[in-house]
């Protein structure tokens, strides 16, 4: 069920390109969307669209995942337990400006007179481009070119290439490249809980500032997080034009000013680079030599080289992430194909930028792209992008489990604060600790644990990394575990089942429930899979198995407690439909209204009071068609068919989590037109401002839907038992081939599904076997293809 049909520019404007996502057009109505979609990063360093020359903005944001300050909750009346303190990313020191004046004629894009305008992300090489042909009121032509890029192989680059060339007359010129620290942080959130709220005074202060010929060092701190920051930038500038330079630097501000007598046909060639390095141990000093060090070498290596290694990154990623979506006429005109290509490359890019240097952290719902949801860290990161990366770039896929694991005391103390035992995973956070400020739609998802354990079995199964699950994986499951067992019990009125009561489930449109099914069924693979490892280990390593021993203080029947949970956990199930209700009490509640729902009054969060919400059957998040997806050798082809067709028209279209996961199941039961229906939603979340918020930032988990979408649904791969397994639909439009790139124990799999027949290739590695549908495939080096026909059911 989707609701939100939202203006777009004309398409004109927005041209379909398979590499690139372009603007013909200033359209300074869609600032806020083009910030967004237009946002560089790297997983470190994030900026959004913005124009070099500072504005207009409708958020000049610049984000360092990680980098948070922390407030005190307040709330009007208190309770043991609440979360005490929130987190929220930082806007940093500002450094990307550069602005243009010419015979003291400021360019400026609301007012200028622009004879060309392109600007584009470009996603093959990871670059954002721009091409303006500017007319100033005296009639003097002006070509400006830029291209921006926050570098994958230098964690802590930016780098900036501006070049101004007069075309018809001499004119003075002025490029003024400038930094400053931005105090504006998040503002008034105006009702919706999804945006970050404003951060009380003064955020960053001063620690040092200086500057040494071209370079400037600004270096700022947080007052509660501890956190310091140095912004540091060196501008170039060749010209043969004669030429002065000026240098001014503040605490919050920095400015390298050039004057240049501008002859016509030669080129004003600006090269700015920005480096970024925080912490929370090391002094101020440290810190900027640190930045310098930087700059030195980046100097040196020059733009050229930047370019290069951010080219030689890109290339890599795309050979090994790349979903192509080919048109088996060759009609490159066929605006629908490329249109789809370029969604699905846009998705798969922001995942990158969100993710790929997030060493030490977490994933931001929105990425580095918009201060919504505070910078937080969700199951987000486990459910939805945890596959793509686990099968695409299995390295960045351990280092977000590493981050879990680090998380882990304070997951310890957590559960000790909410009287369990074990481990509990806060529900949103930044430093590990739990930030959500309201419980039953937070603190009451205790599913994230059982979430980030579903998540480390994947990754052990495609990637074989059994020394990650020895030493860190083994002992949050046994936290996990322990924690399951503490909170369920065994229920004499349901005839002695493992019972999980007050929890709530992905829906938080129902909240704080009894036996929640997606809850239960995870919490009981959690449990099955602590077992099935603990014991493997003092079966096979005994060595590991004392250490675990040792740093959990585990007893020999733990396990067996474990194991006997998850074979009696109670799933609710209604004989009558014949599908599993949400939880005890969903089918008892009085369905929503959604006739006489203003179309207007989406998402209902925001017009609607909690407890209406609650007391009604209405679905915000896909909740047991997740869990069918997540757990699909659990239910048939007919169950997932009753149950798909029961909940599709209860869930709404109020997160960007529902679309991909529908989308997936409706492939699963042959439901095609449902499937290209929620399919294209997702695909198009942020491209089209689907749910009407991409000015906020992007909806990254959505994004890692869409690759499991293509893949799980219309590719038929599954994964449940450990091993790859294709049951191919097709396209996800008429006449095309789909094939996409898998990643499985180190080999490199290329799957390309036609209308009547998949081939299965193996592009890197010795051996692999797969299954094709219920047949075993065996590829070899020797024997790298293997062709099958598509079953029709």
């Amino acid at each position: 069920m989707l609701h939100h049909e939202r203006l777009r520019p004309p398409s004109h404007d927005y041209p379909a390109d398979e590499w690139n996502v372009i603007e013909k057009t200033f359209h300074p109505e869609f600032l806020a969307q083009s910030e967004t979609m237009s946002a560089l990063g790297n997983g470190y360093l994030g900026m959004r669209g913005c124009p070099e020359e500072g504005g207009p903005n409708a958020e000049n944001g610049t984000f360092i995942n990680g980098f948070y300050e922390t407030r005190p909750i307040v709330y009007g009346e208190e309770a043991y337990g609440f979360a005490k303190t929130g987190q929220t990313i930082c806007n940093v020191t500002g450094s990307k400006i550069i602005k243009l004046f010419v015979d003291d004629e400021p360019f400026w894009l609301p007012n200028a007179r622009l004879l060309k305008y392109d600007r584009r992300l470009n996603m093959k090489s990871g670059t954002l481009d721009r091409e303006i042909l500017w007319e100033t009121p005296a009639g003097k032509q002006v070509s400006i070119t830029s291209r921006r890029l926050i570098s994958f192989a230098n964690r802590h680059v930016a780098a900036i290439s501006y070049c101004v060339t007069l075309l018809n007359a001499q004119a003075f010129v002025v490029i003024s490249s400038e930094m400053a620290t931005n105090e504006a942080s998040a503002g008034d959130s105006g009702g919706d809980p999804r945006l970050a709220r404003a951060l009380p005074g003064r955020v960053l202060h001063p620690r040092a500032s200086y500057s040494k010929d071209r370079r400037i060092v600004l270096c700022h701190a947080t007052e509660s997080s501890r956190f310091t920051l140095t912004c540091a930038t060196d501008t170039a500038l060749e010209s043969s034009s004669p030429h002065s330079c000026k240098v001014v630097h503040t605490a919050d501000f920095g400015q390298v000013a050039f004057t240049i007598d501008a002859q016509p046909g030669c080129p004003l060639e600006l090269t700015k680079y920005l480096v970024y390095h925080t912490s929370q141990t090391v002094s101020a000093e440290e810190l900027c030599g640190r930045a310098e060090w930087t700059l030195d070498r980046v100097v040196t290596q020059g733009f050229r080289q930047l370019l290069a290694s951010q080219q030689q990154y890109m290339d890599d990623f795309w050979r090994r992430s790349d979903v192509r979506i080919k048109d088996i006429r060759e009609d490159r005109t066929k605006r629908s194909t490329v249109e789809i290509q370029q969604a699905i490359r846009f998705n798969l890019f922001h995942i990158l930028q969100a993710s790929a240097r997030a060493e030490d952290t977490g994933v931001p719902a929105k990425g580095l792209t918009g201060q919504a949801y505070e910078g937080h860290y969700f199951w987000d990161t486990e459910i939805y992008l945890l596959p793509f990366l686990t099968y695409t770039s299995p390295r960045i896929a351990r280092n977000l489990l590493a981050f879990r694991y680090k998380m882990l005391p304070q997951a310890r103390a957590r559960a000790k604060e909410l009287d369990h035992r074990g481990a509990m995973f806060p529900w949103r956070t930044i430093n590990g600790e739990e930030a959500s400020a309201y419980y039953a739609a937070g603190t009451a998802q205790y599913h994230i644990n059982a979430d980030i354990m579903y998540a480390l079995r994947k990754y052990v199964q495609a990637t074989g990394d059994e020394a990650f699950l020895r030493d860190f994986g083994a002992e949050m499951l046994v936290e996990t575990a322990r924690l399951w067992l503490d909170l369920g019990f065994y229920s004499d009125a349901k005839g002695g089942k493992f019972c999980i009561n007050g929890v709530t489930g992905p829906n938080e449109y129902n909240a704080v429930v009894n036996d929640n099914a997606y809850t239960n069924l995870m919490a009981r693979e959690n449990l099955r899979y602590a077992t099935e490892v603990v014991e493997s280990l003092r079966a096979t390593e005994l060595d590991a198995y004392n250490a675990l021993v040792q740093k959990t203080a585990l007893e020999p029947s733990e396990a067996k407690a474990w194991i006997h949970a998850a074979e009696n956990m109670y799933v609710p199930y209604d004989e009558k439909l014949q599908i599993i209700p949400e939880d005890d009490n969903f089918l008892d509640k009085e369905p929503w209204d959604f006739r006489n729902t203003p179309a207007d009054h989406y998402p209902l969060l925001l017009f609607y009071h909690p407890l209406n919400i609650y007391r009604k059957r209405v679905i915000k998040q896909a909740d047991v068609i997740l869990a069918m997806f997540l757990l699909g050798d659990v239910f048939s082809p007919e169950s997932k068919k009753r149950n798909f067709d029961f909940y599709d028209p209860l869930t709404t279209g109020d997160s960007s989590l529902s679309s991909c996961v529908e989308a997936i199941i409706a492939a699963q039961i042959g439901d095609i037109d449902k499937a290209i229906r929620y399919g294209m939603a997702a695909l198009l979340m942020d491209l089209a401002d689907v749910g009407g918020n991409v000015k906020d930032g992007c909806h990254i988990a959505s994004m890692g839907g869409t690759w499991m979408m293509l893949t799980y649904g219309f590719g038929g791969m599954r994964d449940d038992d450990g091993t790859l397994s294709f049951w191919p639909r097709r396209a996800p439009e008429d006449n095309a081939i789909l094939r996409f790139p898998v990643t499985y124990r180190g080999q490199l799999l290329e799957v390309e599904i036609g209308l009547e027949k998949v081939e299965y290739a193996l592009r890197e590695g010795e051996c692999l076997v797969i299954r094709h549908e219920t047949e075993e495939v065996e590829l070899t080096r020797e024997n790298p293809l293997a062709v099958r026909t598509i079953s029709r059911r």
